[in-house]
């Protein structure tokens, strides 16, 4: 017996298996180097490269609206104090308002931009893996750096248009290409690392395990943000995200030990995983029995005495357990993307709605069509 019935399970989620199967399927011309490098693998890293794109220009938007309001208030005859809403943009007169706020934008630099994109990618794996005495993935071979260095000079001479920022419309189905991609990450590339070490107290510790897809899966980013990467006036100190007020609620933050956590919960992936099923079977099957117990008792019926049977816990396969986790991502990243887009894409819907009809040859509103959304 398993928290995911095997067969109901895989039945379930058999399109997500396949589609794994078929994404990670070796190709050229990558094989021809001897290298495992997929169709997956390439469609993860170019999406990563456009979101971090999309940062990029967001965060010149922000450095454009602050200048703007500094030169505002700067020169306006009342002096120099800002407003709330002008120090909530601008961070106030004096440019505090986050690492390089007061400073004039660099110029577009390629080679900077494949440090961000590389540094995002292996910056976690380059603290962890050093503490458990294994070489990082990067050292093996540069056919992957290569890969994500060739993606981001061909995202960032993409055109403006090809590359929207980010809304509830672009963010929703990418949601699940998230979902996908987190999944493989969290589930097939990083426990390998500390189940196969070479130390057995390494390889069956939970807290390794744990602490080790933390820190690999967010160790990019926490540095990118920690030296101000993707702001357009160069490098600077400032507090991460991850270590602000709230930073903790971050989605990518907890997701990923929890992910991890799963995976290993259903494939026994150690020794303390594997007995933790077991008690949580056991429970719900004590939880069970007593149900029935005091229904049997309330019925007039006679209840028996017998202590419920000790339950074995079946591992999940692998393919299996990975897809489930796929979609507890998605739909952690849908919510998401429904919590920080969606009341923007509402309030466009409501604008849409009450939009005039009028007529094109002398302006007049038509009756009865102010209520209606223009065709």
């Amino acid at each position: 017996m398993s928290l995911l019935t095997s067969t109901t399970s895989t039945a379930l989620l058999s399109p997500i298996i396949s589609a794994y199967r078929l994404a990670l399927q070796p190709i050229a011309p990558f094989t021809w180097v001897g290298s495992p490098v997929s169709a997956f693998d390439v469609v993860a890293a170019f999406r990563l490269c456009v979101a971090l794109r999309q940062m990029r220009e967001a965060g010149v938007v922000q450095h454009l609206q602050r200048q703007r309001v500094r030169r505002r208030v700067t020169e306006s005859p009342q002096g120099g104090e800002a407003s709330a809403s002008e120090k909530r943009v601008g961070g106030g007169v004096s440019g505090v308002g986050g690492a390089g706020a007061g400073g004039e934008a660099e110029e577009y630099s390629l080679v900077k931009n494949v440090a961000v994109v590389l540094v995002t990618v292996y910056g976690g794996e380059s603290v962890m893996c050093p503490w458990l005495g294994i070489p990082p993935s990067f050292l093996a071979s540069p056919i992957v750096p290569g890969l994500y260095a060739s993606l981001t000079a061909l995202v960032d001479g993409l055109p403006e248009s090809w590359v929207p920022p980010s809304t509830f419309k672009t963010e929703l189905p990418l949601s699940f290409l998230d979902g996908l991609t987190r999944a493989f990450l969290l589930c097939q590339l990083i426990p390998p690392v500390v189940t196969a070490h070479a130390v057995p107290a390494v390889a069956s510790n939970p807290w390794t395990l744990i602490l080790s897809s933390l820190v690999i899966a967010n160790g990019g980013f926490f540095f990118v943000n920690l030296l101000s990467m993707l702001q357009p006036t160069g490098f600077a100190l400032a507090t991460p995200a991850e270590l602000r007020a709230l930073g903790w609620t971050t989605t990518d933050l907890w997701c990923a030990p929890l992910t991890t956590a799963l995976y290993a919960l259903l494939t026994h992936a150690q020794p303390f995983w594997a007995d933790l099923h077991a008690l949580l079977l056991s429970f719900c099957v004590a939880s069970s029995s007593s149900s029935s117990f005091a229904s049997s008792v309330g019925a007039g019926g006679v209840g028996g005495t017998e202590k419920p049977p000790l339950v074995a816990a079946e591992a999940l396969e692998p393919e299996t357990a990975r897809a489930a986790c796929a979609v507890f991502l998605a739909t952690l990243f849908v919510t998401r993307t429904v919590r920080n887009f969606g009341g923007a894409y509402m309030k466009e819907l409501r604008g849409e709605k009450k939009k005039v009809m009028r007529s094109r040859i002398d302006g007049k509103r038509y009756p009865g069509a102010s209520s209606k959304k223009t065709q």
